[in-house]
């Protein structure tokens, strides 16, 4: 397997651990990416876009990085409490009276970031074309009743989290969401992708399939043996209403449709832009008060979604002691996507990360393949 990219003085190690996980861990087109202090220090990719090995994988393609989407959506929340359109500790309602249905009239924005507010899934059983209706989605989720009081659990919201800020952003800015992140994010920090997979700055685009064998598993897999347990109950709701959340992400409705929590696709360098950005003492995107915000813990519980512990701050998960889930020091943060990939800055280092795959393993947080891949670049700073 040929690599391509630059790895600055002292980090060429990292080429072999890249290549390993093509050797050993299945993967066939991937990148990985690192800024420290503001620079581009790591920059590889190899492999395939494509699923007959026919598209080459190079530096700017972009790939459905799933929940790695929810971190860029949160800098865009931070963004507007930055520009005095947002109040975190303000009702939904204020901004979005519709949001008030259903015993959410006192939700307010900081619980949607940290997971607090109970919105984790449909009660009901919705069309599978909901998904790629931006405008109907947003109508569903602000009728939905909370499946438990706002504020008494911690329960990660997979999907409706990109519906629910994405429209209470909307509303406080008066701006679209995706313009809200053309013009905050990615035309300051030039990134390549975006939400959805068209209008971007690169238009190549990776196909997603699941590793041909599976890894061994960092930890159990606790969400796959709730949902099995109760079909109807909120883990597998969160996940599986609609069914075609999780199908059809290489599909054009899919690739159109504006699905904030999941269907960002982005470049590892773009990842490593935002993240890097971040982890300055002077950031470009966001008041350093803010980051400082963003990594502040608002909820650490065993969350009933993810049937884990985990820390949040607001619209990011916290480092932990756990390796799918450090984020290099104990101040770092960001998130990881189903299936592998994560974007995570550690303002100690100055470091910020991007890694993203056409393969996807099965765990909710890092696999073995960025976890190696991080280990091996810490041993080197």
């Amino acid at each position: 397997m040929e690599i391509y990219g630059f790895c600055a003085p002292g980090f060429e190690s990292l080429y072999e651990r890249f290549r390993e996980n093509f050797r050993q861990c299945g993967d066939t087109g991937a990148a990985f990416a690192v800024r420290q202090h503001g620079e581009l220090i790591v920059s590889l990719w190899a492999g395939s876009a494509d699923r007959d090995g026919q598209v080459p994988y190079i530096e700017d393609t972009l790939a459905n990085v799933f929940s790695s989407s929810k971190g860029i959506l949160a800098v865009l929340a931070l963004q507007q409490v930055a520009a005095g359109k947002l109040d975190l500790d303000r009702p939904v309602a204020d901004y979005w009276p519709e949001f008030a249905a259903a015993g959410k009239a006192q939700v307010t924005g900081r619980q949607l970031l940290c997971h607090r507010a109970g919105l984790v899934a449909f009660r009901e059983k919705v069309a599978d074309s909901l998904i790629y209706d931006w405008e109907a989605a947003c109508a569903q989720v602000a009728a939905t009743e909370p499946w438990w009081p706002p504020g008494s659990h911690q329960g990660y919201a997979p999907f409706l989290y990109g519906w629910s800020v994405g429209g209470l952003l909307e509303r406080a800015a008066g701006s679209p969401l995706r313009d809200l992140y053309r013009e905050g994010l990615a035309a300051p920090l030039a990134l390549d992708g975006g939400y959805g997979a068209r209008g971007h700055r690169s238009d190549r685009i990776a196909d997603v399939a699941p590793l041909k064998q599976p890894l061994p598993e960092l930890r159990e897999n606790a969400v796959g043996r709730a949902i099995k347990e109760d079909r109807g109950g909120p883990v597998a709701q969160a996940f599986i209403n609609p069914v075609s959340l999780m199908m059809g992400t290489n599909n054009d409705a899919w690739r159109g449709a504006l699905i904030p929590a999941a269907n960002g696709h982005f470049s590892a360098r773009d990842l490593a832009a935002v993240y890097g950005d971040l982890a300055q003492s002077a950031p470009t995107v966001l008041p350093a008060e803010l980051v400082a915000e963003a990594a502040r813990e608002q909820s650490c519980a065993r969350d009933a979604v993810l049937q884990a512990e985990v820390s949040f701050g607001s619209g990011f998960i916290r480092s932990g002691s756990a390796a799918d889930l450090r984020f290099g020091g104990p101040r770092g943060f960001g998130h990881p996507g189903a299936g592998g990939s994560v974007g995570f800055a550690d303002p100690e280092a100055g470091i910020g990360c991007g890694y993203v795959s056409t393969r996807l393993g099965q765990s909710l947080f890092m696999d073995r393949r960025c976890v190696a891949l991080v280990e091996q670049l810490y041993g080197l700073i």
